[in-house]
């Protein structure tokens, strides 16, 4: 296969499905990822059949990713670009309130699948000495706003990671950025207010969100510029928020 090849997890809807989208558009040969089966096919039915292949795992769970990814014909084994994307926010309440559940959810999927992920995929890109990888951060991984406590951890965990991946994978010639979204609409807040539609639309209202196709823009601008050249850190936010905590809204 001569063509480029990336792999985004979280591909069934949002951020994940837009970059998806933009990598395919591009010319890239793409590997989609997400829990929901049924989303993953029609989003692969809608492309050439051959330029498409369709991972349904949970990246929470590690022996998972490690089978899955670790038995992708040959011809899917070279990628070239990884966007760790799978990630969420659940609930939105004081730490000494929260739900210990969501807890574990948000750091088991933010945190430690992305080290699944990223562990299996790096592997050969350092036996190549060629590959990219860009994880979706959040503004809540450089702030800090009240009741976001533990997703802001995990946030912050993965900017941290970002940073220790960047000098261990640098000597590899692997580059590695970060993207930190601030108020994207997708389904964000629908599965953070756990399908409270009325309540996630506020979240929205009265001022011009960023899109999707806004980040995805952003991570492949990132990934294509020339081999020498590594976006470290980007930040993107709404014109109308200037920090997590502060939305001007009409």
């Amino acid at each position: 296969m001569d063509k480029k090849i990336a792999l985004i997890t979280g591909a069934t809807s949002g951020i994940g499905a837009a970059c998806a989208h933009r990598f395919y558009e591009e010319g890239y040969h793409i590997i989609i990822t997400g829990r929901r089966l049924e989303r993953l096919n029609n989003f692969a039915s809608q492309l050439d059949a051959s330029r498409i292949k369709c991972l349904c795992f949970d990246v929470r769970d590690r022996s998972q990713v490690i089978q899955t990814l670790e038995t992708l014909p040959m011809e899917w084994r070279k990628i070239d670009v990884l966007v760790n994307n799978a990630g969420l926010a659940l609930g939105l309440s004081t730490f000494f309130k929260g739900d210990m559940d969501h807890w574990d959810t948000m750091m088991d999927t933010n945190v430690k699948g992305l080290l699944y992920v990223s562990r299996s995929i790096s592997q050969g890109m350092i036996g190549r000495k060629h590959g990219h990888i860009i994880n979706i951060g959040s503004i809540a991984g450089k702030e800090v706003y009240a009741n976001g406590n533990v997703y802001c951890a995990s946030k912050h965990a993965v900017d941290a990671l970002s940073k220790a991946m960047r000098i261990e994978l640098a000597e590899y010639g692997i580059r590695v950025s970060a993207v930190h979204p601030g108020a994207v609409e997708t389904e964000f807040s629908e599965v953070r207010f756990e399908g409270d539609t009325e309540k996630a639309a506020l979240v929205y209202k009265g001022f011009e969100n960023l899109v999707a196709e806004d980040i995805a823009d952003a991570v492949y601008y990132i990934a294509s510029r020339k081999p020498h050249v590594n976006i470290n850190d980007l930040v993107i936010m709404p014109q109308a928020q200037p920090v997590a905590s502060v939305i001007h809204r009409k």
